[in-house]
């Protein structure tokens, strides 16, 4: 738990909620109504109880920099920016979008969105779109997390309704995780899982991922299963519960149907058969089933893993079926809890903000539910036709379907699969609106208009976290500039959109003009007669918050259902075994195992999977603008099996190109058994404005999409790795002066290879630009990357050898503020050690240019694993060595994991290599009471 710290004078503390995962942590805003100074974790928040993972320590760092803080907008797409009024900027966006909706019908426009904005923000842009435009064509990036899960839960449960909640993980016997790695993308859900293991008896943890995450490393049983073959295992686990006697035959018939085509279904899928599909052993698959099936209490959670898939749907069906054949739901540690990537996907669900649903858990296609929200909004009828999702979207508007599009506080250029085909889509689009808080995102280099959006710490707002419960998001500064909350700008869009509708001949609606009709739909003075709003849509409906007051958010979070009469919302979702669907039953799913949609061949011969960092998020908008979440991993590396590395004749840091049927990346190799042979593992968030070519999502298959959710396979692609033909290395690092980020930025795209990070140092943040050529670089390049860093500005030294190396460092007042090398001699990694840690180079001064590092200098220390102590990954090993034989034994020698804790799965995973053990050494089954 975060330790209490007073604010200093002239300061005050306002609560809100974290704007990063689906967690939802509490956060205390130390600020003085301008800046804010400090974030701590919120110790009364009962999502996270003061703990904070590393990006949300960082958040400080984030709020001021690189903001959009004024409308903008192009001449033409060649054009610079121009900055203009608000008046002008949605006089401009209506104007425009009254003429398409007159020549082309209101499913001309589209809006794309994302489970960042508040609840409000997401109901107004939804009204927007479906009450006055008469477009369903709104979807949200949610579509890439958690869409999958939803039309599982729906198909599975009736609903799209999470039935656990976070205290389930300390009141489980038995964790299941699958397709997820909560160590890295939900750290402070992985605190409380492991504090509970710290309990006796601890809670048994089962992972299955192809890949060996730090969650995996941390278990009691890593299930290293071949990628996409999930559903084969759990039927395999289904079969073996059958042949035991482990399914509860009394839930089976009262509360499921489907029993008999499961049953006959598993049949198919014997032990010997699946170990053989999942490329496990049979042992394994038998233990997993063991723990399952004696469990007390089971708990699963499951993230993109399984969702971000051809056959998302089925693997979430097919994960609850464990559940239900055990009646492991609707009871105190038991039930499937999908977790939620991002801070209000939840939020975007209740309200509609999907193109199939309206809101309060509705549906495009039924005519009750449509009637009954045009009756709300005062509107005679809406749209029945369900609008496109994400991908399709998308292509629509470069088929030119759809001509305009207004997309908020998301990035697809770099988040959609197949980015490439993203980026023609918007170069075609007539009309291109972009609703940002950051600037630039390479989204809003398509930008016809840009307009500023307030942050997380700049209004008031409502958010729902994965276990359904809501949260206030409070102000505690001003927008910086111009900026407004997202649904005000939707609100002032409406109004002006009323009015030029009726310069156009579009026909009105009950002989109201549409102004008027405008004013009336968006009337709301505050984000609170918004959620009000919202709320009377939950009325009867299974996410009922009608009895919840504003006064009872003010006073903590609270869970949905929270109904009319109720005194708190409802932990846990059917605990009477009733549930939401015709009949009361829960229906078990007899789905097929179907492999990936894009199988290894002769000329693709790997398994690309890709996922997340643990101090980076999505497109790093926010996260790279902290210093501090670089130096944990400042570059996209590839991971690679060691093996398959040497077949390759790659070693350990070299560049490598990987190679789809649809695009290539060039990034570093490394080497290590995280992965298994014939699969390699890329990390999703590098875009344009970080590294040249490491983008994973031109590797990505648009058209591998799940047919119940749609929701793209982003997980797998085929690919083809080889050594990349760029033997000349470089590096530049340079204390951050004004211009200097934004011109290593302009230079990326020339590069065969770039890799632009920050990093803290005590003189300041320091930025590295790591790059390679294909030829020796001509001295010229030496000249420009002086000039471009300014490193005459001071006392320059200049080196060059027969070997092409050339090298140029820059001192200050006996402190090293940049070197630039082309060539590798060695000598860059002890450079930037010197750099970071500002430290007076005068002893080294006659070294810095010389070909080798000098015997008596410190090796360098190599990436942190602890950000919050700056402990090394080195430092780590060094206190193996010594002795330190437990993560707490480490912490205790070096610090490392003593604060956040978020390194603790890694401190671990560098305990417990080299002592893996064989597949066939399992861990006990743990006793359970009462059997």
């Amino acid at each position: 738990m975060t330790t209490r710290v007073a604010p200093e004078a002239g300061r005050r503390e306002t609560r809100s909620v974290c704007p990063y995962c689906g967690t939802g942590c509490g956060v205390i805003l130390e600020h003085d109504d301008t800046h804010v100074f400090a974030v701590r974790g919120d110790p009364c928040h009962p999502a996270n109880f003061g703990a904070l993972c590393t990006k949300g320590r960082a958040l400080a760092a984030t709020i001021d920099k690189e903001r959009l803080t004024s409308p903008q907008r192009r001449a033409n797409r060649h054009a610079p920016l121009e900055r203009v009024s608000w008046d002008a900027a949605l006089g401009e966006a209506a104007s425009r979008f009254a003429a398409l909706i007159a020549e082309h019908g209101p499913e001309a426009c589209a809006f794309y969105v994302s489970g960042q904005l508040s609840t409000e923000d997401y109901y107004v842009a939804n009204k927007l779109a479906k009450g006055l435009i008469g477009t369903n064509h709104i979807d949200t990036n949610s579509r890439l997390c958690m869409a999958s899960a939803v039309s599982g839960y729906k198909a599975s449960l009736g609903q799209d309704s999470v039935p656990g909640c976070y205290e389930d993980l300390e009141l489980a016997d038995v964790i299941l995780i699958a397709g997820a790695n909560p160590a890295f993308a939900h750290p402070v859900l992985f605190r409380r899982i492991e504090a509970a293991r710290t309990r006796k008896p601890r809670p048994f943890v089962i992972t299955v991922d192809p890949r060996r995450t730090a969650t995996a490393a941390a278990s009691d049983l890593h299930v290293a299963l071949n990628p996409g073959t999930d559903v084969a295992f759990f039927h395999g686990i289904v079969h073996i519960l059958l042949r035991d006697g482990r399914v509860d035959r009394r839930f089976i018939g009262e509360h499921t149907e489907g029993f008999a085509a499961l049953h006959d279904l598993v049949y198919d899928y014997a032990p010997r058969r699946v170990a053989d599909l999942c490329g496990i052993p049979v042992e394994v698959l038998e233990h997993a089933a063991a723990i399952w099936g004696r469990a007390r209490a089971a708990t699963s959670l499951w993230c993109q893993g399984l969702n971000q898939s051809s056959h998302g749907t089925d693997k979430n069906r097919a994960l609850i079926n464990l559940h239900l054949v055990t009646g492991q739901i609707g009871r105190p540690g038991a039930g499937p809890f999908s977790l939620t990537g991002q801070p209000n996907a939840m939020g975007g669900r209740e309200v509609g903000g999907m193109p199939q649903l309206l809101p309060g858990h509705r549906e495009i296609a039924n005519d009750a539910d449509r009637a009954e929200i045009a009756a709300l909004w005062g509107i005679p009828a809406l749209n029945p036709t369900p609008g496109l999702t994400a991908v399709p979207l998308f292509s629509a508007l470069a088929e030119g379907r759809i001509k305009a599009v207004w997309i908020a506080c998301t990035n697809p250029v770099v988040s959609l699969p197949e980015t490439q085909l993203v980026e023609a889509a918007l170069a075609a689009a007539s009309f291109v609106v972009v609703q940002e808080a950051f600037h630039p995102t390479e989204t809003a280099a398509f930008a016809d208009l840009l307009l500023p959006a307030a942050s997380f710490a700049e209004r008031d707002a409502v958010v729902t976290n994965s276990e359904r419960r809501i949260s206030l998001m409070r102000q505690a500064v001003r927008p910086p500039g111009e900026a407004l909350p997202d649904w005000q700008i939707f609100q002032d869009f409406a109004h002006a959109l009323g009015s030029a509708l009726d310069a156009t001949p579009v026909a009105r609606v009950a002989g109201e003009t549409h102004a008027a009709r405008a004013r009336r739909l968006f009337a709301f003075s505050t984000h609170r007669q918004v959620f009000d709003e919202y709320k009377a849509c939950t009325a009867g409906r299974d996410l009922d918050i009608t009895g919840l007051e504003w006064r009872h958010l003010e006073s903590g979070p609270r869970q949905w259902p929270y109904p009319q009469g109720a005194s708190d919302g409802q932990a846990r979702l059917y605990t009477d075994h009733v549930f939401a669907t015709a009949n009361g039953r829960a229906r078990l799913a007899a789905v097929r195992y179907q492999p990936v949609a894009e199988p290894v061949s002769a000329a693709y011969p790997w398994h690309l999977i890709t996922g997340r960092l643990r101090d980076q998020w999505h497109t790093m908008s926010r996260t790279g603008l902290s210093a501090k979440l670089f130096a944990h991993a400042p570059e996209a590396l590839l991971s690679v099996h060691p093996r398959d590395a040497a077949s390759l004749g790659i070693r350990d840091g070299d560049l490598v190109t990987v190679e789809s049927r649809r695009g290539a990346a060039t990034v570093r190799a490394h080497a290590h058994e995280e992965v298994a042979p014939g699969t390699v593992f890329l990390p999703m968030h590098f875009g344009a404005r970080f590294s040249a070519h490491a983008a994973a999502n031109v590797l990505t298959d648009a058209h591998a999409r799940d047919p119940v959710s749609n929701q793209p396979e982003l997980k797998h692609a085929a690919v083809v790795v080889r050594k990349a033909a760029l033997p000349w290395p470089g590096m530049v690092m340079r204390l951050l002066e004004p211009g200097l980020w934004e011109a290593a930025r302009a230079l990326l795209p020339e590069l065969p290879y770039g890799a632009l990070a920050r990093h803290d140092s005590p003189l300041g943040e320091v930025l590295v630009l790591r790059l390679a050529f294909a030829e020796r670089p001509h001295e010229e390049w030496a000249r420009r990357l002086a000039t471009l860093f300014r490193f005459h500005d001071g006392e320059a030294v200049g080196y060059q050898d027969s070997r092409g190396v050339s090298k140029q460092v820059l001192v200050r007042d006996d402190r090293l503020c940049g070197a630039c090398l082309l060539g590798d001699d060695g000598t860059g990694p002890w450079l930037l050690d010197l750099l970071l840690a500002g430290a007076d180079v005068g002893a080294w001064r006659h070294h810095l240019v010389a070909p080798v590092v000098p015997a008596a200098a410190t090796p360098p220390r190599g990436r942190l694993v602890c950000q919050c102590r700056a402990v090394s990954e080195q430092d780590i090993r060094q206190s193996i060595q010594a002795g330190a034989l437990t993560v707490a034994a480490v912490g205790a020698r070096c610090g490392a994991g003593t604060e956040c804790g978020s390194c603790r799965p890694e401190i671990a995973a560098l305990l417990s290599e080299g002592s893996t053990q064989p597949a066939d050494t399992l861990k006990p089954i743990p006793p359970v009471a009462g059997l």
